[in-house]
């Protein structure tokens, strides 16, 4: 049996369209994973598949004096990413990006074992630039990233297959909402979102008469007190009942959710994260939003969170072109690629 070995971490949206991948091989490969002990380790974990942990630095964006041990503790990384493909030995390494693949992009290629590189958003990380040469190729979510490498090619963005599969009824019985009214499915991320949480209970006044809220808040920001329409979760595992359930979405405009969304064909109020990032939110969101397939809020003007909401739950545009977009899943484009490169000589 073939073994591939999979590899990015540093936030979820990492991690996620891996597990998406690495769920739909699971019977025909051998899967393992190699990061660092952040979130990958223990999504990872969870989902059944051997994890190999390494410490990988972090490059910092702006100056610090930390920055100057990143050499040594690089190539401390690297070392110990090229003891774990020495003995484990995979016949393919796949990257999903971020600082933690470095290393074992790497060692692969001292190896000579192939490896491939998915780049998720519109503009390709630090981590890509950096590994494009050493893959066989940039596999990428939207077609104007691939054409930036000269070995890039479009398969559009793993989705997971559960999400994909929720049924309405069963969904708004599972999270206690009623049939008669809307849902607003509220997504801040693996970790939540201060400001679009703070922005969200602060206008339950308005948005309760009109809506009910489903909130996935992140991990310790549950709001003390109960009110009626407003359910609240730290984190949901099923969410395909999550987006089922749902008639418009808030959310980040990280590029895996945001392909979930558009594939659901759901109305979306998206709220880019414009610092702490490169701008790759941004882009995304402006880049569907020309489309007519998002309404776009900016962190400064969530004070028209509920208008901005309301509006696109009833943009018939908006609708229309959702229902006119081919968004397929690009986990089995990914798949084929995968078989593609371990079948060549």
């Amino acid at each position: 049996m073939k073994h591939i070995l999979f590899t990015g971490g540093g936030s979820a949206g990492h991690v996620v369209p891996n597990l998406a991948v690495m769920n739909a091989l699971k019977y025909s490969f051998r899967i393992t994973y190699i990061g660092s002990g952040g979130i990958e380790k223990g999504l990872v974990s969870d989902a059944g598949f051997p994890f190999f942990e390494i410490e990988c630095p972090k490059l910092r964006r702006s100056f610090s004096p930390e920055n100057l041990l990143i050499p040594f503790r690089l190539r401390r990384a690297e070392r110990a990413a090229l003891a774990v493909l020495k003995r484990e030995k995979p016949d393919l390494v796949f990257s999903k990006g971020g600082y933690v693949s470095y290393p074992a992009v790497w060692a692969a290629h001292r190896l000579r074992i192939p490896v491939l590189t998915h780049e998720s958003d519109l503009s390709a990380g630090l981590c890509t630039k950096m590994i494009a040469k050493k893959c066989a190729y940039v596999l990428t979510s939207f077609p104007e990233t691939a054409k930036k490498f000269k070995n890039g090619r479009c398969v559009g963005s793993p989705i997971r297959r559960e999400v994909l599969t929720g049924e309405r009824g069963r969904a708004r019985r599972k999270f206690g909402l009623r049939d008669d009214r809307p849902v607003l499915l509220v997504l801040g991320g693996g970790s939540g979102s201060r400001a679009i949480n703070a922005a969200v209970r602060e206008r339950l006044g308005v948005l309760l008469p009109r809506v009910q809220v489903l909130h996935l808040c992140g991990r310790g920001n549950l709001m003390e007190g109960e009110r009626e329409g407003y359910v609240q979760r730290e984190y949901e595992r099923d969410m395909g009942a999550a987006y089922a359930a749902a008639d418009v979405v808030l959310s980040r405009a990280g590029s895996n959710t945001v392909f979930e969304i558009l594939a659901l064909k759901k109305p979306s109020v998206l709220v880019p994260l414009a610092h702490a990032s490169r701008g790759d939110q941004v882009e995304n969101a402006l880049y569907f939003e020309r489309q007519g397939l998002v309404r776009v809020l900016g962190e400064a003007d969530l004070d028209d969170l509920p208008a901005a909401v309301f509006a696109a739950l009833g943009d018939e545009a908006m609708r229309s072109a959702l229902q006119r977009s081919a968004i397929p899943s690009g986990t089995d484009e990914i798949i084929a690629v995968i078989k593609e490169v371990l079948r060549s000589p």
